[in-house]
């Protein structure tokens, strides 16, 4: 039996006065790979801001190799160590990878000065003891995002690291890049070091973890080995109730004949995007599948008037629309949700009630005010119409769940009333439960008649939402298939592999 190297013993935290974790066990093994699961809410974030020393626990006990300790800063956390490894990169693209490695943690000369050689010098043995072969002196600009997320762990190794946390790792990463990583945390694994990993992938939990943890409402709810349970076991210990046909594929009705609500005839934009066509009918889901650097994002961006493109056509019902900007595309019909909520779709700073409004602020503007009351009640309908998780409609977004953020971005676009509504990556990096909350809102906008276009790296919803789906390589639409002559996920990701 493996030595435990962590025990967070009934662990309670509360914020005024409402308890987000209540007495929560949690172990964890040297050289082991765990899991840590659960929705929006469930108190993940909560659990291991408490372990890397962000927030302090209310009630209960840590113990690090059999011993207690308080943790009451990242910095003690440090000593104890754990590293944590954040969604969002913190590197700084012009520095090299020594020295981001080695950012605010410098080795210095006798006259004080940044030891550059030395830092080069322990770069370089992290990275050759990780078996990563990456010059320490390249820029970090210069490589690919895989290679930023190993950067990101020599960073976290530069202290005597014995606890890795690892939250939402592959988020940005490509699947040749997300096997890299698993090669480098087995071999992590090997050295003894424990990690914690967090993400809604369940695919991944299943392929490179040891044990799952899941929570629910701030409590326990599963423990248990990955070998010893099945995908549809673990949903349900972390939705709380059987997910059923949420993500079973079932056909739906719109007019086959009908004139396409949205066509595009031989559009190119840049070298992205070569000689594209399709139509979108009234009521219909498209689905837009291909790796990364395919041109899905870049066909977005161009079909949204972000980016110029250099011929084709564009018709909304018909009628042919040469819009060159984002609000001649929202004036067209035409709305986008975009891949990056955080830094695309949102402003984190800003109220949701200020976010939803920001796409129709023409609307509720009159000279120099705008129409609060109105504003109120336009949010206030998308909240509970899409079911988003808050006590305000004044609540800064940036404190709500991912799941939620993203629910904040399609009701931003929603309250423009669109014709057309293109997603990029709608459900990556949420929770379960937003998942089927997302698959959900899709299908009801689609209802209305109104079309659709997702653009998805995670085959399981795409399969699950769509009606046809566009297979897009090297900037072109290779092939189409109707979604009730695709078998499997290993049918539909054998068609995006094929050149």
């Amino acid at each position: 039996m493996k030595q435990n190297v962590l025990r967070m013993k009934n662990i309670s935290k509360s914020f005024n006065g409402i308890g987000v974790l209540h007495s929560v066990d949690f172990e964890l093994q040297a050289g082991e790979i765990h899991a840590l699961m659960g929705g929006n809410g469930a108190g993940k974030s909560t659990l291991m801001k408490i372990l890397t020393g962000v927030y302090q626990l209310d009630e209960g006990e840590i113990y690090i190799d059999y011993k207690p300790v308080q943790i009451n800063s990242t910095q003690q956390a440090n000593e104890h160590g754990i590293s944590m490894i954040f969604q969002e990169f913190s590197l700084v693209p012009t520095l090299t990878v020594a020295e981001n490695v080695y950012l605010n943690k410098e080795p210095k000369t006798k006259l004080g000065l940044i030891d550059q050689q030395q830092i080069r010098e322990k770069t370089k043995e992290i990275l050759q003891d990780l078996q990563i072969d990456i010059d320490p002196d390249t820029e970090v600009s210069q490589l690919g995002v895989g290679y930023w997320q190993i950067t990101e762990i020599a960073k976290a190794l530069t202290v005597e690291t014995k606890i890795l946390i690892m939250d939402e790792p592959t988020s940005s990463l490509s699947k040749n890049e997300t096997e890299l990583l698993f090669q480098l945390m087995n071999r992590l694994k090997a050295k003894g070091i424990a990690i914690i990993y967090i993400s809604h992938r369940m695919d991944e939990i299943f392929q490179v973890c040891d044990r799952v943890t899941v929570l629910r409402d701030g409590s326990n709810r599963l423990t248990n080995k990955i070998a010893e349970l099945e995908m549809d076991q673990l949903i349900e210990h972390i939705v709380g109730n059987r997910v059923g046909d949420a993500f079973q594929w079932v056909e739906r009705t719109y007019d086959h004949n009908a004139m396409p609500l949205f066509e595009v005839k031989n559009l190119s934009i840049g070298n992205k995007v070569k000689n594209v066509s399709f139509t979108i009918k009234p009521g219909e889901i498209v689905g837009l599948a291909g790796l990364m650097g395919s041109g899905r994002t870049e066909l977005a961006r161009g079909l949204f008037g972000l980016d110029p493109y250099q011929q084709g056509e564009i018709y909304v019902r018909g009628q042919r629309k040469d819009y060159k900007s984002p609000q001649q595309a929202i004036e067209a019909g035409v709305a986008l949700v975009p891949e990056d909520r955080r830094t695309q779709g949102l402003i984190l700073e800003h109220s949701i009630r200020e976010n939803i409004s920001l796409s129709i602020l023409q609307s509720l503007t009159k000279g120099l005010f705008i129409n609060t009351k109105q504003s109120n009640e336009i949010a206030t309908e998308y909240v509970n119409k899409l079911a988003i998780k808050t006590d305000s409609i004044n609540k800064l977004s940036g404190l709500l769940s991912g799941g939620n953020q993203q629910k904040i971005v399609i009701a931003k676009w929603l309250a423009t009333n669109p014709n057309i509504l293109i997603l990029d990556e709608p459900t990556i990096g949420v929770d379960i439960n937003a998942k089927i909350e997302i698959v959900k809102i899709i299908r009801e906008f689609a209802n209305l008649d109104k079309a659709v276009l997702v653009i998805s790296s995670e085959l399981v919803e795409l399969l699950a939402v769509s009606d046809r789906i566009l297979i897009m390589q090297k900037g072109e639409i290779t092939a189409q298939h109707d979604r009730k002559n695709i078998t499997s996920e290993e049918e539909l990701e054998h068609a995006i592999q094929s050149f």
